[in-house]
């Protein structure tokens, strides 16, 4: 894990400070994060699966990208420039929700977050980075809830508690139908 800058918030997502990415997960303090979800446009969600050699949640499936804006830099842009390094794609992002969780990993590493939601939609080739990304797939949003249900150690524990919300999103933006 490299030690680049976090931003330290309140439960308010008030900046409160900045402190490195592994004293923050060490010391499982809350800090801004932001996860992704990609869908194309036949309704399929982009999951990746995340590299063996991350810090936690190695090789669980989870939203298309997500990680920590640095301090001062706004978070549509932070997002952006992630999904590009991760993903190898641009499109554009937006906001549709926010939550804080707190997990706790074997490793005594502990994810406290405020993290923003962001949606967009993206029909290109993906380049994945392979520091970052096993593997990624588009699925339908059906057939990922019923393997978050039938499979739940497969999925990282913010995806258990972000793709409620951004699949209800999708369903009412889109007017999806099921089946």
């Amino acid at each position: 894990m490299n030690n680049s800058q976090v931003i330290l918030v309140d439960e308010n997502d008030n900046s409160v400070g900045v402190a490195g990415k592994l004293e923050t997960h060490q010391k499982g303090m809350l800090h801004r994060a932001f996860s992704i979800f990609i869908f194309n446009s036949k309704g399929e969600m982009l999951l990746q699966q995340r590299a063996l050699d991350k810090y936690h949640s190695a090789g669980l499936w989870s939203n298309t990208c997500c990680s920590h804006p640095a301090p001062g830099e706004e978070m549509v842009t932070a997002a952006q420039k992630r999904l590009k390094e991760e993903m190898g794609f641009e499109t554009s992002v937006k906001k549709i929700f926010d939550f804080i969780y707190k997990a706790e990993f074997d490793n005594g590493l502990t994810e406290y977050e405020f993290d923003h939601v962001l949606v967009g939609e993206y029909d290109g080739p993906v380049r994945l980075n392979n520091n970052e990304v096993m593997d990624c797939c588009y699925k339908d949003v059906e057939e990922i809830n019923r393997s978050l249900e039938d499979h739940p150690k497969k999925y990282s524990v913010w995806f258990h508690l972000a793709f409620p919300k951004a699949m209800d999103w999708w369903k009412q933006h889109y007017n999806y139908k099921a089946g």
